[in-house]
C-alpha cells in the first residue's frame, strides 16, 4: 500500500512560477504521507489561447523543469508525476509529454498519443503526438504506475494496454477542457477506465475556468476514494496491490477477454 496525492491547480505562462506552485502542492501532499504527487497536463508551462510562445517554453527532458522535480523529489522523498512541454523533432510543434520524476530522477515518461481535435480544438496544429511505443512504468512499494495523458481516456485501447504491463494504477495528467456534459463524460470515462481494467485511476485536472476540476481518485470498483472540487488543492488516497487481486478474483475479466489490442497499420483519419 503506498499513499497517492493529486494535485489540482491551473498552471502558468511562467515555467518558474509553476514550480514554485507544485513545490507548495508537493510539501503539502507528502505531510499527508504521499509518497507519489500527480499534477496536471501542461504542468510546466500553459497559455490559453495556444500561440507561439508553447515552441518558446518547451523543454528537453534533461532541462531546467525536470531538474526542479528532480530537486523536489529528492528533498521530500517522493515520486512526482507532471506534464511537460517538450520540445519536439518537428521545429514547428511541441510534444505534451507526461514526465514521472523521483529522488534518483527520471524514472518514466509518456508522449500523448491521442491529441485533443475534438470539441472546436486542433492540438495537432501545435503539438505532435507520441510514436506507439511500448509503455514506460515506475514502481512504489510494490505498486506498478503507469501514464496517461487528457484525451487518451476516451480510448479504452489505452488503458487495456496500461492493464496489460502489469500497473495497478493509472496516472492521468489532463487540462480537461470545459463545456457541455463535459464534468459528466470526465467522471464516467475515469470510473469506466478503472472498472473494466480492475485497477486504480488518479485523475489530476486543472480547476475551472478552464478545466472542469473534480481531480480524484477511483479504486478498481470505480468508487472515488479521494477527490478535489473546484479549487486548487491536494487529495490524498492509500492505493493497495491487494485491493486490485481481491476485485480481479471476484471478476476476472482481464482474463476472460477474447480480444487483445493492436496498433492501427495507418494514422488517424480525418474525421467528415
Amino acid at each position: 500500500m503506498t499513499a497517492l496525492a493529486v494535485a489540482q491547480f491551473a498552471p502558468a505562462a511562467d515555467v518558474d512560477d509553476n514550480l514554485r506552485a507544485i513545490a507548495g502542492f508537493v510539501e503539502r501532499a507528502r505531510s499527508r504521507g504521499a509518497r507519489v504527487v500527480l499534477f496536471p497536463e501542461y504542468s510546466s508551462y500553459f497559455v490559453d489561447p495556444f500561440d507561439q510562445t508553447l515552441r518558446e517554453n518547451a523543454q528537453d527532458l534533461q532541462g531546467p523543469f525536470v531538474e526542479g522535480l528532480h530537486k523536489l523529489a529528492r528533498l521530500h522523498g517522493v515520486h512526482i508525476v507532471a506534464g511537460l512541454l517538450e520540445r519536439a523533432s518537428d521545429a514547428e510543434r511541441v510534444r505534451n509529454t507526461v514526465v514521472a520524476v523521483g529522488p534518483d530522477g527520471l524514472v518514466a515518461s509518456y508522449r500523448k498519443l491521442h491529441l485533443y481535435d475534438a470539441f472546436g480544438q486542433r492540438e495537432s496544429d501545435w503539438v505532435e503526438a507520441g510514436e506507439i511505443s511500448p509503455p514506460e512504468t515506475f514502481e512504489i512499494d510494490g505498486v506498478r504506475f503507469a501514464l496517461m495523458t487528457c484525451y487518451d481516456l476516451r480510448f479504452p485501447e489505452i488503458g487495456r494496454v496500461l492493464a496489460d504491463t502489469g500497473a495497478h494504477v493509472v496516472l492521468v495528467p489532463a487540462q480537461w477542457v470545459r463545456g457541455p456534459l463535459k464534468e459528466l463524460q470526465w467522471n464516467t470515462l475515469l470510473r469506466a477506465r478503472a472498472i473494466e481494467n480492475t485497477l486504480f485511476v488518479a485523475a489530476a485536472d486543472h480547476p475551472p475556468p478552464l478545466g472542469v476540476g473534480n481531480s480524484g481518485v477511483f479504486d478498481p470498483q470505480g468508487v472515488e476514494i479521494a477527490a478535489v472540487g473546484t479549487s486548487s488543492d491536494v487529495a490524498v488516497a492509500h492505493v493497495d496491490v491487494h485491493a486490485v487481486e481481491r476485485v480481479r478474483r471476484v471478476n476476472p475479466a482481464l482474463r476472460l477477454r477474447r480480444f487483445e489490442v493492436v496498433p492501427r497499420s495507418e494514422g488517424p483519419r480525418e474525421s467528415s
